[in-house]
């Protein structure tokens, strides 16, 4: 028989989702005030989800400027951040300069395969807003251009990809700017 037939007529037993394994929680100092992740016009509600996930788990506040590629309600953004969204602080902007307005004094780092320095050069300090660019198109390019000096690079192999995963990019920025953070505590 097959097992799809036999799971749809619930002759097999579902598996619980239950975790049953003990978790630690580390020691660990959080920033106050909390990173800020901003995504402008992200475009794959899978890695939006991930990162809202991810802003669960550290206390980071996600910040998102439309046009997303998506709808929040979005199947998939909901499953990428399983049953986490509650525990986000999410705030979205109707366009970046809506967002530069509400946040005069934060200050922001980019982050682009266009950067000239190493995103462990950052000197990261609580509150920073980490800053991302779509899947596509990444940070237009005149954000870039006015903000040369604060634009940082993952480094990467470039003659096997083009860029990394904005999820995975995000992940990697945030833990080192926690890990600074930590360290200076």
């Amino acid at each position: 028989m097959d097992v799809t037939k036999a799971r749809a007529r619930r002759d097999v037993p579902q598996r619980k989702m239950i975790m049953t394994r003990p978790r630690t929680q580390l020691p660990f100092i959080w920033p106050d005030p909390p990173f800020n992740i901003v995504l402008v016009e992200p475009e794959i509600p899978q890695n939006t989800g991930n990162i809202a996930r991810l802003c669960a788990a550290t206390g980071t506040v996600l910040n998102l400027i439309e046009p997303l590629g998506f709808r929040l309600t979005d199947r998939e953004v909901k499953r990428a951040g399983l049953d986490y969204w509650d525990s986000v602080d999410v705030r979205r902007f109707p366009n970046l300069g809506k967002f530069q307005e509400d946040f005069p004094n934060c200050r922001k780092l980019f982050f682009s395969t266009g950067g000239k320095r190493n995103y462990t050069e950052a000197d990261y300090q609580p509150g920073d807003c980490l800053v991302f660019g779509s899947e596509s198109r990444g940070l237009p390019m005149e954000l870039i251009e006015a903000n040369a000096d604060n634009v940082y690079n993952i480094p990467m192999q470039l003659d096997h990809v083009r860029s990394l995963n904005l999820a995975n990019a995000a992940s990697i920025v945030l833990y080192e700017a926690l890990r600074q953070c930590n360290m200076k505590s």
